[in-house]
């Protein structure tokens, strides 16, 4: 197998500082000739999944697996023809990454994904979407027991559990690995002939299937198979795995059932407003989610303005159901990339200018409603808050598309300690105060449900999501965490 390196990517705009980040993407495919350029065009589909670096694994019958992993956007490394014909063959899975565990802003290139291992039975390749939350004490368990880590990713334990599988095939091994995995898991990987995937019990993480000419795509989200011309055809279930061959696709349910916790962020901001969730477009959600905004919390004024782009189809719901006129009233630099440098203390204050600017023809005078998909740390809400005062507005109201984030993830998304997270430690009329705005106001979590078609709490068979980062209920208890001191919720709160 052989592997190519390059150096590190400079540190993210101070813009995105004040986002949560979705941890991951992946995609495979099999049964198609150059896999690899599938891949690759599926991996900058979910380029909004991770940013940091992305990786693509390869096999083919007579040269073997060849992978190739790089720092950057996928379009500045896996476009170049040099580059892909190093990967041919018809079977290859991909990842595009940014870090939650091991060296966060530091990341060495063996911390890049796909992972890949030598077994008896031959080689295997692996790529993970999500978190795991046992992660530290399986390592020090395997490490005690001999294995030798490469990478400071909690997905390389998957590869050391499965090489330490007494089973005789490799998805049988891999079954074997994950049940002794908790968190969130969706899983792409690759043997010689085989593309498989799998799901956690839970569902938190999206994994979908594909049909491809005479072969099979699985995806984080059905985007990214409508990039390469592929059919969707169903979502990867809650705890099932795929093992997908030139004879079809073979499901199993290797784990014990139990109720499925989909991500609930996932509709607010992770994936793509063009994909679908749980047989629902996320643009309508996302409009959906303004509508009920709108109708929990009115305010008089004159523009209703996304703050772009995760924003805008909400602020539309919103501008619809209130009757105040949608404006675009801030503009997004499309140009502005992450590898920014930023040479001085003056341009770094300068941050969001950078990356927004607005539309003072419109705002001057107005009475501006502000909607954004969350509010985390607060600093780049109090940013555009003044750009747009110093535009001229005569009110700046904001309206957020989903609950206080007051818990952090541990299921793969990068969310500050929680300390750090504006609404664990204030009211929303501190908030207010503190933001320096004329309103302030969060869509309700039973609004957030509505919003997805679901009623919280009300139907015991209706699905539920993981709303962790609203509620403070985990559905898997973060063991490593409460190892390193992390306070769960109390009954008082």
């Amino acid at each position: 197998m052989t592997c190519q390196n390059i150096p590190a990517m400079p540190p993210a705009h101070p813009f995105d500082d004040d986002k949560l980040r979705e941890e991951c993407g992946v995609f495979g495919v099999i049964g198609v000739t150059d896999a690899a350029n599938f891949v690759a065009l599926g991996l900058h589909a979910l380029q909004h999944r991770g940013q940091e670096a992305g990786g693509i694994v390869s096999h083919h019958p007579e040269e073997g697996f060849n992978s190739a992993r790089r720092f950057g956007y996928v379009r500045d490394n896996f476009t170049k023809a040099s580059l892909m014909e190093t990967l041919p063959g018809p079977l290859s899975i991909g990842h595009v990454r940014y870090s939650t565990t091991g060296s966060k802003g530091n990341t060495a290139i063996r911390d890049v994904q796909p992972f890949f291992g030598e077994f008896s039975m031959g080689g295997a390749a692996i790529a993970h979407n999500g978190n795991i939350t046992n992660a530290d004490s399986l390592r020090r368990e395997l490490i005690e027991r001999g294995s030798i880590f490469q990478s400071s990713s909690d997905s390389e334990c998957i590869i050391h559990l499965m090489a330490r599988s007494l089973q005789r095939t490799i998805p049988d091994r891999m079954e074997d690995a994950l049940r002794r995995v908790e968190g969130a898991f969706s899983v792409v990987a690759m043997t010689r002939t085989k593309l498989i995937g799998v799901r956690d019990p839970l569902g938190v993480r999206p994994l979908v299937l594909g049909r491809v000419a005479d072969g099979y795509a699985l995806s984080s989200e059905t985007c990214a198979l409508d990039i390469i011309g592929a059919e969707f055809v169903r979502e990867i279930n809650p705890g099932e795995m795929v093992v997908i061959t030139d004879d079809g696709v073979e499901s199993r349910y290797p784990f014990r059932p139990t109720k499925s916790r989909f991500c609930i962020f996932e509709h607010v901001y992770f994936s793509r407003p063009d994909s679908i969730l749980g047989g629902r477009s996320v643009y309508e959600t996302r409009h959906q989610i303004g509508v009920e905004l709108a109708r929990e919390a009115p305010v008089e004024a004159d523009l209703v303005c996304p703050v772009p782009d995760s924003g805008t189809p909400a602020a539309i719901g919103y501008s619809h159901e209130s009757g105040i006129p949608y404006a675009m009233g801030i503009i997004r630099n499309q140009y502005m990339g992450r590898t920014f440098i930023e040479p001085t203390e003056q341009i770094r204050n300068m941050g969001v200018r950078l990356k927004l600017n607005v539309n003072r023809a419109l705002i001057e005078g107005k009475r501006v409603i502000l909607v954004d998909d969350s509010v985390v740390r607060g600093t780049t809400s109090r940013k555009i808050k003044e750009m747009i005062l110093d535009a001229g507005a005569k009110e700046v109201h904001f309206r957020i598309a989903s609950p206080p984030t007051a818990w952090p993830c541990f299921y793969g998304v990068d969310t500050p300690q929680r300390e750090k997270l504006l609404a664990a430690t204030m009211s929303e009329e501190e908030m207010r105060d503190h933001l320096g705005i004329d309103s302030l106001k969060f869509i309700s979590l039973n609004g957030l449900y509505r919003a997805v078609g679901e009623a919280k709490g009300r139907d015991p068979n209706a699905p539920q999501y993981c709303d962790a980062c609203f509620s403070g209920e985990y559905p898997v208890e973060p063991r490593d965490m409460i190892d390193q001191g992390f306070q769960m919720k109390t009954a008082a709160e």
